[in-house]
This record gives structure tokens, sequence and C-alpha cells, in this order.
């Protein structure tokens, strides 16, 4: 909402009950903003620190200072109504900084101020002065339409760029087309896995899989981008053509023709998480029933009265186990590790219409909400992830705050199990928290306490007929099996590359080592940039929507200075590129997930780390505000 509105029509009565239930934190610094009084910028005001992920909508605070609070927020908001002024329309500097350090009860570092103005719409963001139209001799390629690909159409459509997408699928929506399997969602808050520029009233705090789908489907409505997508299109081959200073892009068309396209840019939104990783089983053949991975669950599958085998206790199997227990005879999941599951009373909790109108009609409200999300899930535990070379129990966790996690934790699950010492056991991680994704608990511990279940912590060798054989050489009947066993992240490019003289991005990437600066650009590739790239995931939290904006800020940014500069191409240095991704090592050689004893799938076969990048949120967003054409080797 426009917050310099003056005689805006606001219902009092409206009013009163939705801040009943607003989030305390949130109006404090709104309420100074409103009325300019620092009083509200001091005790008793302050909220306290928020522990865990619980929206602390209390703030912490007596009941009769919530109630001034609340009674205040309704009297400046009714005065902003009727015309007077905002008296801090835009707070900056060492201000903005008080008002989110005193938002999220802790200090908000100075680096981040940029970061939280343009966030919470107090400036201008980047990219809304480098896309006014302008002419331009330059075409684009992008390669998928799920998020990051919708997103860089929008900004390309902006820029004035022609352009075409090219999508596998029948309609937009990536990963939430391919992933339908029961329970399936976000594990990142709703009001983070939202563009910056497209907001929604979501119906619940963590979306499930077909409101996330719908809104992909209405952003590329209310842009009109499906008029640049090509649909039901496999891009099979990317070559070079240096004396042309362009792409030649061979796709199959959906008739099963082949067609030859050019651009001279391509960006390829194709994402990390799309190409399954399949088990290698013996006996997979001689199976009888249904088989199948879980981004490929069959539409019509009847799970009424089976016995049904997840391999997997990851991300997927996390939100499958507890959304198909009831309606099974039998259910066997079968563990390689346990996980780090962190408590979360949000899950499943509807968003009131309160909620939803607070947002619409209180000036501010929206802004410091998501602020508040982007604080708890994005870079509040970094500093904990870092290892203290004198830390007397590195077998247990990496430093004091971490261990503080373990004991929570720890203390969470057993709460979970009681009674079940068994289970206990077999569920609580060895390895330091955060060693893998943190997942958000929907009822999995009590899922695991119901008699159908059953969890085994013998990893699963072959197949027979009618059943699973684990390393123990023990077969077990299942009717279904389901592999919840992840994606090929260490190899998010699906066509081959062809780059300079000749050189296959299949080569110089290996089978598991990918690289490229910012994990945008890799050397030898001209003109061909990647969204969530390598090593740009999140793996201490936030959201990957954020990522894609910043990644697409940089690319429209590079674009810019090629159209305004008259250059044809850019490959970025080398000596650029090793850099970087030495620094990168380096810095995740201090972390967590490089950590003695730890195996996750966002380290290849070498042990490096090639999926998540080790920077917070803040450093990320800093390095691709803008792009350094002296980072490029330009034409």
């Amino acid at each position: 909402m426009s917050t310099s509105e003056a005689d805006v029509s606001i219902d009092a009565e409206m009013l009163r009950s939705a801040l009943a239930v607003a989030n305390i934190p949130c109006l404090v610094p709104l309420l100074y903003q409103l009325t300019g009084d620092r009083k509200w910028l001091a005790d008793p005001y302050r909220p306290t620190r928020a522990k865990g992920t619980d929206d602390h909508d209390d703030g912490g605070l007596p009941d009769d200072v919530q109630l001034e609070i609340r009674r205040a927020t309704h009297d400046a908001v009714m005065a902003w109504a009727a015309g007077r002024p905002i008296a801090a329309p835009a707070p900056s500097g060492d201000d903005l900084l008080g008002l989110a350090s005193l938002c999220v009860a802790e200090e908000v570092p100075v680096e981040y101020e940029p970061l939280a103005a343009e966030q919470l719409e107090f400036r201008p963001s980047a990219l809304a002065s480098k896309t006014a139209c302008r002419e331009v001799d330059l075409s684009v390629v992008v390669i998928g339409a799920g998020i990051s690909g919708m997103t860089a159409s929008k900004y390309l459509t902006d820029l004035g760029v022609p352009h075409t997408v090219i999508e596998k699928n029948p309609r937009v929506g990536g990963t939430w087309i391919e992933n339908r399997y029961p329970g399936c969602g976000v594990d990142t808050p709703s009001y983070l896995y939202q563009l910056s520029y497209y907001p929604r009233a979501w119906s619940q705090y963590f979306g499930k899989r077909q409101e996330l789908d719908d809104y992909l489907t209405e952003l590329a409505d209310h842009f009109d981008l499906h008029r640049s997508i090509r649909f039901s299109t496999v891009v099979e081959r990317l070559t070079w053509e240096e004396g042309a200073k362009r792409w030649r892009i061979e796709v199959r068309n959906p008739d099963g023709s082949h067609e030859t396209l050019v651009a001279q840019v391509v960006i390829s939104a194709a994402g990390q998480l799309n190409i399954p990783q399949v088990p290698r089983l013996d006996g997979v053949e001689k199976f009888t029933g249904p088989l199948f991975h879980s981004a490929r669950w069959p539409a019509d599958l009847d799970l009424t009265g089976k016995r049904v085998a997840v391999v997997g206790t990851g991300a997927s199997a996390m939100q499958i186990v507890p959304a198909i227990a009831d309606s099974v005879a039998k259910l066997d999941v079968y563990q390689r590790s346990p996980q780090w599951i962190m408590p979360n009373p949000n899950y499943f909790r509807a968003v009131s219409p309160q909620v939803h109108w607070l947002m619409a009609n209180v000036p501010f409200y929206s802004a410091w909400y998501r602020f508040r999300l982007a604080w708890m899930f994005m870079d509040r535990i970094h500093a904990s992830l870092q290892r203290d070379p004198n830390w007397p129990h590195p077998e247990r966790s990496l430093n004091a705050v971490n261990d503080s996690h373990r004991r929570m934790l720890t203390k969470y699950i057993e709460s979970e199990l009681e009674g079940r010492p068994d289970l206990v056991e077999k569920a609580l991680p060895t390895y330091p928290p955060f060693g893998k994704r943190m997942l958000q608990d929907n009822g999995w511990y009590r899922t695991l306490r119901k008699p159908q279940v059953e969890l085994i912590t013998s990893g699963v060798t072959a197949l027979t007929e009618t059943g699973v054989v684990t390393e123990r050489d023990e077969e077990r009947p299942a009717d279904i099996v389901v592999f919840a066993t992840g994606f090929r992240a260490h190899a998010p490019i699906g066509y081959d590359v062809v780059g300079r003289n000749g050189a296959r991005l299949s080569d110089v990437w290996g089978e598991d080592d990918p690289r490229a600066y910012l994990g945008i650009a890799t050397p030898g590739f001209p003109n061909l940039f990647f969204m969530y790239g390598p090593n740009s995931n999140l793996g201490h939290g936030g959201s990957f929507i954020f990522l894609a904006e910043s990644q697409i800020n940089y690319i429209v940014d590079l674009l810019t200075q090629m159209i305004d500069n008259d250059v044809a191409a850019v490959d970025c240095r080398p000596e650029v590129c090793d850099k970087y991704n030495a620094d990168l090592d380096a810095a995740h050689e201090r972390m967590v997930w490089t950590h003695e004893g730890m195996d996750t799938w966002y380290r290849n076969s070498r042990g490096r780390v090639v999926s998540v990048m080790p920077w917070r949120v803040v450093d990320y967003w800093t390095m691709t505000r803008s792009a350094d054409l002296n980072d490029y080797l330009v034409d």
C-alpha cells in the first residue's frame, strides 16, 4: 500500500480488531514512524528477543504495555488516515538500524543498512533504476519458466530486451509442477517465499504446493509472461559462435522436430534440484508394484491399505511420511542418517483475515513483518555455524552457541518421543546442528510413534518382486516403494554446452565439481549466466527467491552496461573466478559442512562443498548489487 496517501478510508472497528492480533515487535517501529514520538523506542516498550522461529507476537511484554501499544497504534493510524503526515516515512542510517534492532530485539550490524532500506521500501531498489526501457540491440534466451526464469523474463521485459523463454513443461511453475507428492510445500515462510514485486495474501504461514503453483501461474498472468514462453520445448545443446558473438541453441519442439535458435545471451534458469537422484539397486526390474522417485509421484496412486516403503528421511520424506501415514496399512521409513528438526508452531497455521487486513491497510506493517522473518530465517544463526578451533567438543558441535542449539533441539526430540527410548536413539543426530539442511517439524516425531510406522536404520541394498532387502539381509514386504532420495544437485545442467575453443561445460565442471563466479558466470562461456548456479544455495536458512532477485539484479546490471557501452560479449576472467572460488572454499573450511564426520549432499565426491554458499545473505546481496566490467574479458 502507499504510505503517502492522505484521507484514506479506515474502518476504526476493523482496525481495532486487527490490532488485537498484531505482532507487537512490528507495531513498535511503525508507531514511531507514524508519530515521531521517541518514547516508543525505549523501555518499557522494547520487545524482547524471540526464541527459535516463533513469531513472538506479544514481544515478551506485559499485557498492559501491549494494550497501550495497540491503542496508540490505533490512534496513530486513524490520524494518518485523516491526513496527518507520517513523521518518519523513510528512516535511514543509524535511525533505520535502531528501528531494525528494536524490531528484532538484537543489534543489526551496520552493513545491513542498505539491504534493510531497500527491503523495507524506504529506498528504491537497485533494479528500479536499471530497468527503464531504452533502445536495445540485444537478444536473450532464458532456459526455464520456474521462479528464476519468470523473474528474468519480467526484468528483461522492463529493460526492453527481446527474449524467449524455453520451458520443457507444458506450463509455468518449475519445481511446483514436478513435485506433487502428498504434503508438498515450502519450509521457508510464505511471506519470504514471494517476489518483492508481487506480494500475496497467503492462506498459510508455510505455503503448500497448490497455493505456490497458483502463485506462479498468477504471476505469469499478471505480467503477461506467457507471450515470451515456448512450452513443452527441450533445450538439447548450446554452442558459442565466436565470430558472430552469439549462442546457437538447439531445441526439440513438442512435435519432436528440432530447431536452432540464436541469441547473444543465454540465462540458464533450469535450477539445481530438478534431476532426480535414484539409487542403483539390484532387483529394481523385478519389483512388481509402483516404484518411483518422490518428484514423479503418480497422480492416481491409491495408498489405502498398502504396505509402503519410503527410502530416505530428507526434506521430501519429512513431508510425505506424516501426510500418508494414516492412509496406509504399514509404512517403513528407511533412514541413512537422522535429521535435525526445528519445532515450528506456524507450520500448519492459517493466516487470519485480521492479519491479511493489517498487511493491506496499516502503513509499514507488512514491511516490518517481512523484515523480522528475514532476520530470523536468514543470517541470524550464521555466526553459530563457524568452527571454534578451541571448542573442546567438536564431535558434537562447533562452538558454544551451536552446542546450545544442540541442547535445545535434543530436548525437543526427547519430549516428542517421550517413553520411546528406541526412537530417540534412532532419531537423535550425532553431528552438529545445521550440519545438514535444518528441517521444520510437521508432525514427524508424532508420526514415528504410530503403530503402523517403523523407522529403519538399515540401508536398502536390493528389491525383490514383493519387497525391500536391507543391509542386514532382511527382506521386508512392500507394495509400493518411494525413493525420497533427493536430486543430482552437483550436475545442474541437463544439456550439452560448448563454449570458446570447443570447451565443454561438462568437461570443465566434471561430473560433480561445478564452479562459477558468484554462481553466475564461468570462464570460457561468454554471455552465459546461471541463476541458482553452483554454490548459490542457502544452507543456513533463508529464501531462494531472495537470491534469485539478487542474481537477476546482477545480470540485468551487466546487460545494461553491455547495452550502454556497445559490448558484444563478456567472459568472466579466469583469475576472477578462481579467486572467488578459492575464497569460497576457504570460508567453507571454517564452517559446519566441512566439519569432521559430516556427510551431506552439499559436498561432492572429493568433499568440496559445491551446492551452498558460505556467505551471509547480506554479503551475497552486496556482491550482486552491481557488476564490474573489469571482472570480464570484453569484446
